[in-house]
């Protein structure tokens, strides 16, 4: 089976009608996700935080393989989709899979954006933006803290 191509036009209608059904729940406590993530793991992904420009772990790595959310473990992007974006966070222009991944109207800051996180633990992994590369042209940028290599 194929993966649908996610565009600008799915993600957009993600935020105003509901996201896809996940494929599975995973809900701990704050204790739990403190108990398994470090300090700033936690910081960035149950609260939203933002790691530095240019100081995570993936930021320039290419190897090819999967990679995986930090909280619960699901498989979320493939090293075929991930591009140098020059932001200083790694950039994917689709996910494995369209359920894995929730769209959130983001408002914060003064700014009109679109948290991504995921679908599954709700772990905060970035924002997306439409000035990604074709065919998608979509950007996924995402913490690499919110992110384990699988």
């Amino acid at each position: 089976m194929e993966t649908k191509t996610i565009t600008w036009k799915d993600v957009i209608h993600y935020t105003q009608a509901g996201n896809p059904t996940p494929p599975k729940r995973v809900e701990k406590t704050t204790a739990e996700w403190k108990g398994q993530l470090t300090d700033e793991q936690y910081y960035v992904t149950r609260q939203h935080g933002t790691e530095r420009p240019g100081s995570g772990e993936f930021c320039s790595k290419f190897e090819p393989g999967l990679y995986a959310c930090a909280c619960c473990g699901t498989t979320l992007f493939d090293s075929g989709q991930k591009f140098e974006s020059g932001t200083g966070w790694p950039s994917f222009t689709q996910p494995v899979e369209e359920d894995v991944i929730k769209y959130i109207a983001d408002k914060s800051f003064g700014m009109v954006r679109v948290e991504v996180q995921c679908n599954v633990c709700d772990c905060h992994l970035g924002h997306v933006f439409p000035d990604g590369p074709k065919p998608s042209g979509l950007r996924y940028c995402v913490n690499s803290l919110s992110l384990v290599k699988v």
